[in-house]
């Protein structure tokens, strides 16, 4: 950390090597593109280093370095119109968890290529709230949506996955 501040190119790489594959497949995940994705990494890691001196270690390096990830992937996709459907009235979360793949005979390329399907705004909100971690008004705030929006586009998103991989798994 401290060779980062200084400018330290080897310290730099040692960063970018410990936390630059998951943040590529974050990317990846929520921009549905891998040249995007290579782009978006390179532009974030500019970002951490030409930032690092404004880290004030109230989370840890990655939860920082992930939040500049994810905050650069949400403009890209909102320069790219992201398109994020408003909350329909009456509308009730009544979706179960998704099963166990194991138990359904799903495969992680199943389940990659029908996240790939998924409309932008679905995608984006899916894997940050089921990948990421982040919670609905979390979500909000970044993607400047209401809560129950981000709401119904996870629950939207797992009704989508739902019947492309129950469709998958008939064939």
């Amino acid at each position: 950390m401290d060779g980062c501040l200084r400018g330290d190119r080897q310290a730099q790489f040692e960063l970018y090597r410990l936390y630059s594959k998951a943040m590529y497949n974050l990317c990846l995940r929520m921009l549905n593109s891998t040249e995007d994705a290579e782009d978006l990494l390179q532009n974030s890691f500019v970002d951490v280093f030409s930032k690092i001196g404004s880290f004030r270690a109230e989370s840890s390096i990655g939860a920082w370095i992930k939040r500049i990830v994810v905050n650069n992937c949400i403009n890209h996709l909102k320069k790219k119109r992201l398109k994020v459907e408003e909350l329909i009235e009456n509308y009730h979360d009544g979706f179960e968890q998704i099963e166990d793949c194991e138990d359904l005979g799903l495969t992680v390329p199943m389940v990659k290529s029908a996240l790939k399907e998924l409309p932008d705004g679905y995608r984006v909100v899916f894997t940050l709230y089921a990948f990421e971690g982040y919670d609905h008004e979390e979500i909000g705030n970044i993607l400047d949506i209401s809560t129950s929006t981000s709401k119904s586009q996870y629950s939207r998103a797992k009704q989508k996955l739902r019947t492309q991989l129950q469709s998958e798994i008939k064939r």
